[in-house]
């Protein structure tokens, strides 16, 4: 059976198989969504970057009104052809991207880019002025080292970015950050300062730009992590998360969510064993899982992923220790007393993953589980 057939039952499914918990999935969309209420209201503008997936998108967000966030223009062209118009490309603009930009707002679409420096302020400001069109721009601020960004010790030159976007006619709608040091942190509590610190950056940010007689109406945040244990949002007008609907191995180590919140698996079949290593070998390797071993500066290292029985209930301590391209090395956990599951060859088993936007970008489409069977299939798309 090729990937994209339905089925109705796994075990029809040729191995390995991207699997969605269709339970999970809505649950875990619900929650983000109760969780921005509660902070205070600020608009949810999910990243689609992890579902990389219309149907998903449309199971997430109930149709295309929403405002949405992209990380490569192939996703703004995708997205906007389904029909959604409000779209923020979060990814530092290249100057050589900028047509395809042009493109997607001749067609109705909001498309914003952001930037962090005068040189690409300078290439925004040309295509402005030579398209008539006032391409809107968030200015990305660093809130805590991670990446990208202007670093608020640099008021100066995040002025000097303002004043190069105004002099070109580009607009300048705001400031965004993302707090992607919150993924080191270790507690709650640790998570919520983060939280508080990418939304005191922003503020101070859109203060600067206000008090030198520049508008900044957008101020925008985001991480799955700070988004579900936010400091309070008062000054903050959206939220970005992506990773929520399906959760991962990262995020149960942040204690962000518990395994049994993790809707995304990877569907594998035993294919042999190594039994003097204490080995079961399955069908699914890093081109399945990926190389992602985001784990492994947690406290606890789920080496390629948690190893489930075909109904998704996880093994005692066993893992993907090992991963060469087609074969995962499954064993139980180091200093474990669990015993290796007794898995002929041919048995089905779950595989749930460090980074789920990683594992799901391995794969063509999701088959859609609910009730412990394939019910649809979600195609994906990769690519820039």
């Amino acid at each position: 059976m090729a990937e994209t057939e339905r089925t109705d039952a796994i075990g029809g499914l040729h191995t390995p198989a991207l699997l969605v918990d269709l339970a999970a999935f809505d649950a875990n969309s619900a929650r983000m969504r109760e969780s921005l209420v509660r902070a205070g209201g600020a608009v949810l503008r999910p990243h689609l970057k992890t579902v990389k997936s219309v149907p998903a998108a449309l199971r997430m967000l109930g149709g295309t009104d929403a405002p949405i966030t992209v990380s490569t223009l192939l996703e703004a062209e995708q997205f906007a052809g389904a029909g959604f118009r409000d779209i923020l490309y979060a990814v530092g603009i290249a100057p050589a991207k900028l047509g395809r930009v042009w493109e997607l707002r001749g067609r109705g679409v909001d498309l914003s880019v952001i930037l962090d420096n005068i040189e690409s302020a300078r290439a925004v400001a040309r295509s402005a002025q030579a398209s008539g069109d006032p391409i809107p721009v968030l200015i990305e601020i660093d809130s805590d080292g991670h990446r990208a960004g202007v670093r608020l010790d640099d008021s100066a030159l995040l002025l000097a970015i303002a004043e190069a976007l105004r002099a070109g006619g580009a607009e300048l709608r705001g400031v965004m950050t993302h707090a992607g040091g919150s993924y080191a942190a270790r507690s709650g509590e640790e998570i919520r300062a983060a939280a508080a610190r990418e939304r005191d950056a922003v503020l101070s940010a859109a203060s600067i730009l206000r008090g030198n007689g520049f508008a900044a109406p957008v101020v925008s945040v985001g991480s799955t992590p700070t988004a579900l244990y936010p400091a309070g949002l008062a000054g903050v007008t959206e939220v970005r998360a992506g990773v929520y609907p399906f959760m991962d191995l990262v995020m149960a180590g942040l204690g962000v969510c518990r395994l049994e919140d993790i809707a995304l698996s990877v569907l594998a079949t035993v294919i042999g064993h190594q039994r003097d290593k204490g080995w079961i070998l399955v069908d699914a390797g890093w081109m399945a899982m990926s190389r992602d071993r985001g784990t492994a500066s947690q406290v606890v290292d789920q080496g390629y992923g948690v190893v489930c029985e075909a109904d998704g209930r996880p093994y005692p301590d066993l893992i993907m220790a090992s991963a060469n391209q087609e074969h995962g090395i499954l064993s139980v956990r180091p200093g474990s007393a669990a015993g290796l599951p007794d898995l002929p060859v041919g048995s089905l088993l779950r595989i749930l993953p460090n980074h789920a936007c990683a594992t799901a970008a391995q794969f063509g489409g999701y088959h859609v589980l609910e009730g412990g069977a394939a019910v649809d299939h979600w195609p994906r798309f990769n690519g820039w």
